[in-house]
């Protein structure tokens, strides 16, 4: 009982906190700390204990990332240092339209990412443009991190065919194919895009219209008196990118980001050269900004580690798994809360599948049913305040707080999902 107390309680805390803008490399420990006491979790000696599984998720986090984050990086800091982002983003609104820059902005992201590249990644490299976009339609920049997240976790991170992790590590346990339920992931994913994309909107029309606007920032880029490069000079290195991540996928899998990335940050130096404008200083300032960022991600992680050595965690794990009623709803209900209790859409899967995987699929459910329930699901209450992508996405890129900016993320990150999951059941059921 104790143990359970204390997961709970440590999760809400971190949360709090979070949402507070407490410093995580000192919230996520002290909050790993308060579950690890209240779970009898020895501090340093044992096959288990506090330092150890703390410190193993924070580095082995990474060990796996780190050449991602600083690539993805660099590739965002050379958009911006050779004005290729400010380039991409004019031409973007002398086409659509000043209205238009949130739209661009989910566009960009929604094809990334269903182009196979990290959610991460995605949010390193389109913030620049996406910054330019904002300030140029004059919109709040602290819906900007709710706008690189629509675009990146919600319709296309697990819709049938998406490349991402999130619709793939339930092929290991079920026997599917990445297409799996196609038909209905197709109305889901597009229900999900529309009222997302309309809600987002909303809120940010709401904002304009109660006095917000563009406010400048004293480490923003600054607005030179140069010539722009071509957008095509800008376009170029994200279609490398994205074909590099398409080639490399299955021969590399997740390295395959590592050769994708290098080709972009080489592609723009190589096209753009004539362009920079302080080539030392942005790799500085992107070497500092993935340490950062990573770090904070990391950070949460272990606090999940923590988090799964408890008994509290496997007797979470064992009634999520258990609950009667539909199957598929119950399979939505574990997994979207073991996602919540990791802060890992990922992480939820692979520690709900092995228990509830072969579990329904004896009771007779459709293993193309479950898989899409799986991995829509996972994408929902991942989404809570200490979330890895989250938190790097709103503090380490867009550099804003979580109490300005996480509400519009929540909105469509785990509203509009929570919806979409909601939706899949029924049609599953109906149909």
């Amino acid at each position: 009982m104790l143990s359970m107390i204390g997961l709970i309680g440590g999760l809400a805390l971190l949360i709090i906190l979070t949402l507070r803008g407490m410093n995580l490399f000192i919230s996520a420990p002290l909050c790993a700390l308060v579950v690890a006491l209240t779970s009898h979790v020895p501090l340093f000696v044992g096959d288990t204990n506090f330092v150890a599984d703390y410190m193993n998720g924070f580095t082995s986090f990474i060990a796996s990332w780190f050449f991602m984050f600083l690539l993805g990086s660099i590739f965002g800091k050379f958009m911006e240092d050779t004005g290729a982002a400010d380039s991409v983003a004019k031409w973007i609104i002398e086409k659509l339209g000043r209205k238009q820059a949130m739209l661009a902005v989910v566009l960009a992201c929604a094809i990334l990412t269903y182009g196979g590249v990290s959610v991460f990644v995605v949010a390193f490299s389109v913030y620049p443009m996406a910054l330019s976009l904002f300030k140029d339609a004059n919109l709040p920049r602290r819906f900007i991190p709710a706008a690189l997240a629509f675009g990146s976790v919600t319709f296309t991170m697990t819709s049938a065919g998406s490349p991402e992790i999130q619709n793939w590590i339930p092929i290991q346990f079920l026997g599917t194919s990445p297409y799996a339920a196609w038909e209905v992931s197709l109305v889901v994913a597009i229900v999900m895009a529309l009222f997302g994309y309309w809600w987002l909107k909303r809120l940010i029309l709401r904002a304009v219209a109660n006095g917000e606007h563009f406010e400048e920032r004293a480490d923003d880029p600054k607005n030179l008196e140069r010539d722009l490069p071509s957008p095509i000079s800008g376009l170029i290195p994200l279609l490398v990118v994205l074909g590099l991540s398409f080639i490399f996928h299955d021969s590399f899998k997740q390295n395959a980001l590592i050769i994708a990335l290098l080709g972009g940050v080489i592609s723009l130096a190589l096209i753009n050269h004539k362009y920079f404008h302080n080539l030392s200083q942005a790799l500085t300032d992107a070497s500092t900004g993935a340490l950062v960022a990573i770090g904070n991600t990391a950070a949460v992680v272990g606090f999940g580690s923590i988090a799964k050595v408890t008994p509290a965690f496997e007797q979470a794990v064992a009634v999520m798994t258990q609950l009667p009623g539909n199957e598929l709803v119950g399979a939505a209900v574990a997994v979207s809360v073991i996602a919540g209790l990791t802060g890992s859409a990922s992480g939820g899967q692979v520690i709900a599948l092995p228990f509830l995987g072969q579990h329904y699929i004896d009771a007779g459910v459709n293993p193309d049913q479950l898989h899409r329930i799986v991995a829509i699901s996972s994408g929902a209450l991942d989404s809570l305040p200490h979330n890895g992508y989250v938190v790097t996405t709103i503090r380490g890129i867009c550099k804003e707080t979580h109490q300005a900016a996480y509400w519009p993320v929540a909105a469509v990150t785990v509203a509009v999902p929570l919806m979409g999951v909601a939706l899949a059941i029924g049609l599953f059921i109906w149909f």
